[in-house]
């Protein structure tokens, strides 16, 4: 069997790929799209996507579109009660008056920034959901592939 080099390029690990995405809830609401924006531009395997949405796109050539409902399990992962805190109100500064679903930076004990979703605030307890904003839920992974470089660095 003979390559057709009139075929264009499959995705692999390295190939250099632009393309257009979106994650949506399965009730249609949109969390992320680069549809109408720039296109996303990355090699596979420089961990710019997770390696699921990676295993979603492998073997995709060129003019590819393809839509997947990844679950949970497969996106974002379950919540974890863990990952849900009550700060005392008197930690925030002055300036700031948390609200439920206000998304908030906060310093992790490493000097990383961690966001984390106000859910409520209350006889001066606040509670702070730091779960990914999706994780818990499945998502529809929509992807157009633009174009599909193997054999170059980007």
């Amino acid at each position: 069997m003979s390559n057709d080099i009139n075929q264009p390029p499959e995705i692999i690990t390295g190939s250099i790929v632009t393309m257009h995405f979106s994650l949506s809830l399965t009730d249609g609401s949109e969390a992320i799209s680069t549809f109408g924006e720039e296109p996303a531009h990355f090699q596979m395997g420089d961990g710019t996507l997770m390696p699921t949405l990676e295993m979603v796109i492998f073997g995709l050539k060129q003019g590819d579109k393809h839509e997947r409902i990844l679950n949970e399990l497969e996106s974002f992962g379950p919540r974890d009660s863990k990952l849900v805190s009550e700060l005392p109100l008197s930690d925030f500064p002055d300036d700031l008056q948390p609200e439920p679903s206000q998304i908030i930076s906060f310093s992790a004990d490493d000097g990383a920034e961690a966001p984390g979703e106000i859910q409520s605030v209350e006889d001066g307890i606040v509670t702070v959901d730091f779960n990914h904003p999706l994780a818990g839920r499945d998502v529809i992974f929509k992807v157009e592939i633009l174009e599909v470089q193997n054999g170059g660095a980007m």
